[in-house]
C-alpha cells in the first residue's frame, strides 16, 4: 500500500499539499507536510506535550498506544502539517503541527471529528467539500502571529489547489483552571463573530456559560485570535471537552471571507 493510500487521501492530496519545505516564511522555522510514519509520530509527541503534558488532558491508553503520543482513529486518514524548527535543522524539531481532513478522508472515517462534538446539521451543505482543521497545537514559545500566519498560508494554497472553499474545526482554551475564562470569551466574541443563525451549530455536551460578577474582558488566547483576524466566524457555542480540559469552540473559515491584507499572503503562492 503506498502511503497516500494508508494516509486516505488520494496521490493528488499529497502533490496539493506542497510537500517540499518552505524556506522563505520565516527566518526562524519552516513549514512542511508530513510524508512519512516518523513525521507524523513527530506531531503526535508534540501534540502530547501540549495537550496532556500543558492542558492535562487525559488521553486515552492500553497496549495499542505508543507512551508518550496523542493518537487517534483519524490520524490515518489525515494530512499532517509540520512546523519544524530551523535553530538545528539535523533534530528536525517540530514546534506545530494540525491535521487536515480532506472529503475524501472523512468519507472513509464516515465522519467529521467535530460531529462528536456538535450537530452539524446546519452545514450539511457545506460538509461534503469541506477541509476539516484539528489537533492543531503550538510548543510555548513558538505562539506568535508569524507562525499561525504559516499554517493559514499552507492550509489556503491547499484548499485553492484542491478546488475547496471551505474550512471547519474548533479553537480550544484550556479550562483546567476554571470555566470561566471560556465563558466570557463567548459572551465577548459571539456578537462580532457570530455565524447566521441558519448556520449554528449545537453542541452536544455545551459548556456552562455562567459568567463570574464583574469580570471584565479577557484576553483572546494567540491561536484563536489569528483564527478571528484571517477570517474565521464562531459557528455557535463551546462544547466541553471533559477528556482534553477545554472548552471547544466551532469555527467556520470560507477563503471567500478573507480580509484582503490576509487573503493575498495566505493564498499566494
Amino acid at each position: 500500500m503506498r502511503y497516500s493510500e494508508a494516509l486516505g487521501c488520494t496521490s493528488t492530496d499529497l502533490q496539493s499539499a506542497s510537500l517540499h519545505p518552505r524556506m522563505d516564511v520565516a527566518p526562524s522555522f519552516t513549514t512542511r507536510w508530513a510524508v512519512t510514519p516518523a513525521d507524523i509520530a513527530a506531531a503526535q509527541r508534540l501534540r502530547f506535550q501540549v495537550f496532556a503534558g500543558e492542558m492535562g488532558a487525559r488521553l486515552p491508553s492500553g497496549p495499542n498506544r505508543l507512551a508518550g503520543h496523542d493518537i487517534d482513529e483519524f490520524d490515518a486518514h489525515c494530512l499532517h502539517l509540520l512546523v519544524v524548527s530551523k535553530a538545528d535543522a539535523s533534530a528536525n524539531e517540530v514546534v506545530a503541527t494540525c491535521r487536515v481532513l480532506m472529503p475524501e478522508g472523512a468519507r472513509r472515517v464516515g465522519r467529521l471529528y467535530s460531529e462528536d462534538e456538535f450537530d452539524l446539521s446546519p452545514l450539511q451543505d457545506l460538509l461534503p467539500g469541506a477541509v476539516e482543521m484539528g489537533r492543531v497545537c503550538v510548543a510555548p514559545a513558538w505562539r506568535n502571529g508569524l507562525l499561525i500566519l504559516a499554517l493559514w498560508r499552507e492550509l489556503g494554497q491547499l484548499m485553492t489547489r484542491a478546488g475547496l472553499n471551505t474550512l471547519i474545526g474548533c479553537s480550544s482554551v484550556g479550562v483546567a483552571g476554571g470555566r470561566d475564562l471560556a465563558a466570557q470569551l463567548w459572551r465577548d466574541l459571539q456578537t462580532p463573530y457570530l455565524v447566521e443563525p441558519a448556520r449554528r451549530v449545537r453542541p452536544w455536551h455545551p459548556l456552562p456559560l455562567q459568567v463570574g460578577e464583574g469580570m471584565a474582558v479577557v484576553k483572546v488566547p494567540p491561536l484563536m485570535k489569528g483564527y478571528l483576524r484571517c477570517g474565521c466566524r464562531l459557528l455557535g457555542p463551546p462544547a466541553l471537552d471533559t477528556s482534553f480540559n477545554t472548552a471547544d469552540f466551532p469555527i467556520m473559515l470560507r477563503l471567500c471571507d478573507l480580509p484582503s491584507r490576509y487573503g493575498r499572503r495566505v493564498l499566494a503562492t
